[in-house]
C-alpha cells in the first residue's frame, strides 16, 4: 500500500483530488482535521485532557467541546495553541497509523491523508510521497467566492495566515498544478502514480 499526503491551500481543490484518488485509484482517504475532530468529542481520547486543560468553560450545553469557545482562547495565546496541539496531534498521529495498519490488511492500494497543515505537522515519516495541489491565487479566489460565498477581505486573511508556497514546494515531493481543467489534473495524477 502506497502512503500519500496530500496538501495544499484553501481553494486550491484537495476536496476534488480526493474525490478522484477515491473514485478511480480504490483510495482510502483520511482527514486529519476530521480525525481531530472525531477525538475531540465527549467520551474519546482528547476531550477530557483538553477540559482539563482549559477549564469547563469550553464545554457547551450539549457536553460537547464548545468550538468557538476554545478557539477564542487558543488563537489568542500562541502558548494555549501549542498545549492544545501537544493533546490533539498525538493521538491524531497515533490513529492514523492505526487507520494504515487497518487499511494494509484490507489490501488497500492507496491511503491518502489530508491537511492544509501537513508541512508543519510531521507526516514524512509516515507519507511516502508528499504532494502539494497548487492553484493560481486567482483561481482560488474565484473558487471560494463561488463554492463558499467568501469576501475578498476574508479570502486575503485565509490565505495570508496559511502555509507559503514556498514552503509547501520545499516539503512535497510532487506539486500538481490544479489551475486549470481537471482533466489535466487527472493527467498528471495518472503520471505520478
Amino acid at each position: 500500500m502506497k502512503v500519500i499526503g496530500i496538501t495544499g491551500g484553501v481553494g486550491s481543490g484537495k476536496s476534488q483530488v480526493l474525490g478522484y484518488l477515491e473514485k478511480t485509484y480504490k483510495a482510502k482517504v483520511c482527514q486529519l482535521d476530521e480525525v481531530a475532530k472525531e477525538l475531540q468529542k465527549s467520551g474519546k481520547p482528547c476531550f477530557q485532557k483538553i477540559v482539563e486543560t482549559f477549564g469547563e468553560q469550553v464545554v457547551g450545553e450539549d457536553g460537547e467541546l464548545n468550538r468557538p469557545v476554545l478557539s477564542s482562547i487558543v488563537f489568542q495565546d500562541a502558548d494555549k495553541l501549542e498545549m492544545l496541539n501537544e493533546i490533539v496531534h498525538p493521538k491524531v498521529k497515533a490513529e492514523v497509523t492505526r487507520q494504515i495498519i487497518e487499511e494494509k490488511k484490507k489490501d488497500t492500494p492507496l491511503f491518502v491523508i489530508e491537511s492544509a497543515l501537513l508541512p508543519e505537522s510531521g507526516y514524512e515519516d509516515i507519507c511516502q510521497e508528499m504532494w502539494y495541489i497548487y492553484a493560481k491565487e486567482a483561481i482560488r479566489r474565484e473558487r471560494l467566492k463561488a463554492s463558499r460565498g467568501y469576501s475578498d477581505e476574508r479570502i486575503t486573511r485565509m490565505i495570508a495566515s496559511q502555509t507559503s508556497e514556498e514552503l509547501f514546494r520545499k516539503v512535497c515531493t510532487h506539486v500538481i498544478d490544479n489551475s486549470g481543467d481537471f482533466k489535466d489534473t487527472e493527467k498528471q495524477i495518472g503520471e505520478i502514480l
